[in-house]
C-alpha cells in the first residue's frame, strides 16, 4: 500500500509542468514583495518585468479578433494589478528605509525616471504624474468601466434570444448538434467573460486611486523620516524623497496606464474576423477623407504666421497616401473585369423580386415523405393532390389555386403540414411503405401494426403492411395508402377553409365567366349596384357555411334583387340561401328523397327569439352561460343520436335565429347543418326525428 501511494505521488508530480507552477510562483513573489525587504537591483528587475508584462498584455489585446480569444484577461489583469501594487509596497519600503542614502537608493529604474523623464525637477514630476492620473483614472479607466457595465448588461439580456437562435438553426438543419453545443458553450463563456470584465474594470480604477495615495504617503513619510530620523534639512529631504517618490510613481503609473488601455481595447472590441489593427487599417484607409484632410492642412499651411513647411509637407504626405490607396483599390477592379474564375461575382442589389409572398396553399413534408412525391419511385401524392383540386373546384364552384409542395427540414421526417396563407392549418404523420387501416366504427377483429389516428377525421387507425390489406378489409377496416391519407386530409382542410381560398381575383373570374353568357346581368350588378368587395364577402359567407357557389346565375340574380334593400354581406347571405335551397338539401336527403331533421322545442326557440329581440336584433347575441351550455350539449347529443340512426345531422330553425345559431354551433357541434324553414323547398318531404330540449335540471 505504501509503495502504491509513493508511485501515485511520483506520477502526480511528473504531470506537473513548469507552466503549471508559474501562477503559484507569481503568488509567492507577490507575497514576498509585500513582506520581505528587496534589494535595489531586484527592484530594477521587477520594475522592468512589470513594464514588459504590461506591454505584452496590451499587444495581445490589440491582436485579438474577438474578446473570447483573450478570455483569461480578467484573471491576468488581477495578477498584473497585484504585482504592481506589491512593487509599490516594496519600493515604498526601500524609499522610506534607504532614501536618505541618495537618489539611487530605490534602484536605477526609479532614478532614471526621476532624472531623465522629469528632468530632475519634482514640480515637473508632480505635473506629469497628475496628468497621467487624470488620463488613466478619469478618461481611460472610467470609460472602460462604463463600457464593461453596459456590455455585461446587454450580453445577459441577449442570451435568451441567442439561445433561441441557436435552437432555430439546429431545428432548421443549418447546423449540426456538435456545432450547436459549441455555440452554446461560446455563448456561456461570453456572458461569463463580460460579467467578469465588469468587475475586473474596478481593479484598474482602484489601482489608479491606490497610486495617488501611495504617492502622498511616500512624500509625507519620507519628509518625516528624513528630517526626524536622519537629520536632513527640509529642502534636502524634500528634493531626495520627492524625486524618488515621483520616479517610483511614474514607473508604476505607466504600466497601470497600459493595463487600463488594454482593458478598454478588450471591452470596446467588435467581434469580427479581423484584429483591431486590420480592422482600423481597412476602415481608416478612406481616400476621400484623406484628400479632404490634405486640403485643409494645405489651407492652414498657407495662412500667414503658420509654420508653412510642416503643414504643406504633411498635406502632401496625406494626399500621397490617398493616391496610393486609390491605386491599390483600382487593381482588384481591373482584375475583376477580366473573366477570371477565381474572383467571385459581386452580389446583385436586393429588389422586390427577392421578397416572397406567402403561398395560398402549401404542403410541407418531412424528408422521409419525399418518395411519395417522386414519380420515379412510384409516388402518387402529386396526382392525388391534383385530383383533390379538381374535385373541390367542381363541388365548390371556383378554381382552387395550385398546392405548393416542398420539403421542410424543421419538421419530423415522417410528418407533414398543410399550410394556408402561411399558417399551419393541419398536421399529420405518415409511414411510407405502409398502409392505413381505418376503423369506421365497427370491425370484427384486430390487426397487428402501429396504432395511430386518421389525420382528417381523428378516427382510430393502424399502420399495417401492404400484405395485410385484404385481411384488414375482410375485418371491416377501410384501407388507404399513405398518399390517399394525405390527400383526404388536404381535401377536408381545404373544404373547411373554402372561404379563405376565395379572393377578389377568383370572384372577378367567376363574374367574367358569367358575363360571357349573361353580360347584362353582371353589368347591372358590379360595380353599379354592389362593389366587388361586398360580392366577395357575401360569397365567402356562403362558402363558410359549406354551401357551393356553382350556381352563380341564381346568386347574381338574388343579389341584384336584394341590393336595393341592403348592402350588408350578412343580410345578403341570408337572402341568397333560400334561393339555393335545393342545392343545399340535395346532399342531405336519403334514398327516398326524405329529409330527416332535428327541431328545437317551441319554448326554447321562443326563448332564443326573445333574447335576440332584447339584443336589438344583433346576431351576436349573448346567452346566459348555463342556458348556452345546456343548449349546445343537447345539440351535440341530438346530432350523435341522429347520426347513429344513419342520417346526417340537420337542425331546422326559424330564419331569424339561424345565422347566429349557425356561427355559435360551428365549432361547438361537429357536422351539424343548420337550415332555416325558408331554405327547405316547398315540395321537399321532411321528417322530424329528434327534438332538442334545454330545460334546467331539477
Amino acid at each position: 500500500m505504501t509503495t502504491l501511494s509513493l508511485s501515485n505521488i511520483r506520477q502526480n508530480l511528473s504531470q506537473i509542468s513548469m507552466a503549471g507552477l508559474s501562477i503559484p510562483a507569481l503568488v509567492l513573489l507577490i507575497m514576498a514583495m509585500l513582506v520581505l525587504p528587496l534589494p535595489a537591483w531586484l527592484l530594477d528587475i521587477l520594475f522592468t518585468f512589470n513594464i514588459a508584462s504590461s506591454l505584452l498584455i496590451i499587444m495581445i489585446a490589440i491582436g485579438t479578433k474577438k474578446p473570447l480569444e483573450f478570455s483569461s484577461f480578467p484573471s491576468v489583469l488581477l495578477f498584473a494589478t497585484m504585482l504592481r501594487l506589491a512593487l509599490n509596497v516594496a519600493s515604498t519600503r526601500v524609499i522610506l528605509v534607504s532614501g536618505h542614502e541618495g537618489e539611487g537608493a530605490a534602484g536605477k529604474v526609479v532614478e532614471a525616471f526621476g532624472h531623465i523623464v522629469i528632468g530632475g525637477n519634482y514640480v515637473v514630476g508632480f505635473i506629469i504624474f497628475g496628468i497621467l492620473m487624470i488620463i488613466n483614472f478619469i478618461v481611460v479607466t472610467k470609460g472602460a468601466g462604463r463600457v464593461s457595465e453596459v456590455n455585461a448588461r446587454f450580453t445577459l439580456d441577449a442570451m435568451p434570444g441567442k439561445q433561441m437562435s441557436i435552437d432555430a438553426d439546429l431545428n432548421a438543419g443549418v447546423i449540426d448538434q456538435e456545432t450547436a453545443k459549441k455555440r452554446r458553450e461560446e455563448l456561456s463563456q461570453e456572458s461569463d467573460f463580460f460579467g467578469s470584465m465588469d468587475g475586473a474594470s474596478k481593479f484598474v480604477s482602484g489601482d489608479a486611486v491606490a497610486g495617488l495615495l501611495v504617492l502622498v504617503i511616500n512624500i509625507v513619510g519620507g519628509l518625516a523620516i528624513g528630517v526626524g530620523q536622519h537629520g536632513l534639512s527640509l529642502s534636502e529631504a524634500g528634493r531626495i524623497y520627492t524625486l524618488l517618490t515621483i520616479g517610483d510613481g511614474l514607473v508604476a503609473q505607466i504600466p497601470s496606464l497600459f493595463l487600463s488601455l488594454a482593458t478598454a481595447i478588450i471591452v470596446t472590441r467588435v467581434t469580427t474576423s479581423e484584429s483591431m489593427t486590420e480592422q482600423a487599417t481597412s476602415q481608416l484607409a478612406n481616400p476621400a477623407a484623406l484628400f479632404i484632410s490634405a486640403s485643409i492642412l494645405a489651407i492652414l499651411g498657407l495662412v500667414p504666421g503658420m509654420p508653412h513647411l510642416v503643414f504643406l509637407l504633411l498635406a502632401a504626405g496625406t494626399a500621397g497616401i490617398g493616391f496610393m490607396i486609390l491605386k491599390k483599390n483600382a487593381e482588384p477592379v481591373a482584375v475583376a473585369g477580366e473573366s477570371s474564375p477565381g474572383v467571385p461575382d459581386v452580389p446583385k442589389e436586393l429588389d422586390w423580386d427577392d421578397v416572397d409572398q406567402v403561398d395560398l396553399i402549401g404542403l410541407e413534408i418531412g424528408y422521409g415523405l419525399i418518395p411519395l412525391v417522386n414519380p420515379d419511385t412510384g409516388g402518387q401524392l402529386m396526382a392525388r393532390v391534383k385530383g383533390v383540386r379538381k374535385k373541390l373546384s367542381v363541388e365548390l364552384g371556383f378554381l382552387i389555386q395550385p398546392v405548393r409542395i416542398r420539403d421542410a427540414l424543421t419538421i419530423d421526417p415522417d410528418s407533414y403540414n398543410i399550410v394556408l396563407k402561411g399558417v399551419v392549418r393541419g398536421r399529420g404523420e405518415i409511414k411510407v411503405g405502409r398502409e392505413m387501416a381505418i376503423n369506421p366504427g365497427q370491425v370484427y377483429g384486430t390487426l397487428e401494426g402501429l396504432p395511430c389516428r386518421e389525420p382528417a377525421f381523428g378516427l382510430d387507425a393502424i399502420w399495417i403492411n401492404p400484405s395485410q390489406r385484404d385481411h384488414a378489409r375482410t375485418l371491416g377496416y377501410t384501407v388507404v395508402d399513405a398518399a390517399t391519407a394525405v390527400a383526404t386530409h388536404l381535401n377536408k382542410v381545404l373544404r373547411d377553409n373554402a372561404a379563405d381560398l376565395l379572393s377578389h381575383d377568383e370572384v372577378q373570374q367567376l363574374l367574367d365567366k358569367l358575363a360571357a353568357k349573361s353580360p347584362k346581368l353582371v353589368e347591372d350588378l358590379v360595380p353599379g349596384k354592389l362593389s366587388l368587395g361586398v360580392v366577395t364577402r357575401t360569397l365567402q359567407n356562403v362558402l363558410g357555411e359549406s354551401v357551393s357557389i356553382r350556381d352563380m346565375r341564381t346568386i347574381v340574380e338574388s343579389l341584384s334583387e336584394a341590393c336595393t334593400r341592403t348592402q350588408d354581406p350578412e343580410q345578403l347571405t341570408a337572402i341568397i340561401r333560400p334561393k339555393l335551397g335545393r342545392m343545399i338539401v340535395q346532399s342531405l336527403v336519403d334514398d327516398k328523397n326524405s329529409l330527416s331533421v332535428i327541431t328545437l322545442d317551441p319554448g326554447l326557440e321562443q326563448l332564443l327569439h326573445s333574447v335576440l329581440q332584447q339584443n336589438g336584433g344583433n346576431q351576436g347575441m349573448v346567452l346566459e352561460p348555463g342556458l348556452a351550455e345546456r343548449l349546445f350539449g343537447a345539440l351535440r347529443q341530438g346530432a350523435r343520436s341522429v347520426e347513429e340512426q344513419g342520417h346526417p345531422a340537420v337542425l331546422v330553425v326559424s330564419p331569424a335565429i339561424r345565422p347566429w345559431l349557425s356561427k355559435a354551433a360551428r365549432f361547438r357541434v361537429n357536422d351539424l347543418t343548420i337550415l332555416a324553414y325558408s331554405e327547405i323547398p316547398e315540395d321537399q318531404m321532411v321528417k322530424v326525428i329528434h327534438t332538442v330540449h334545454a330545460e334546467q335540471p331539477k
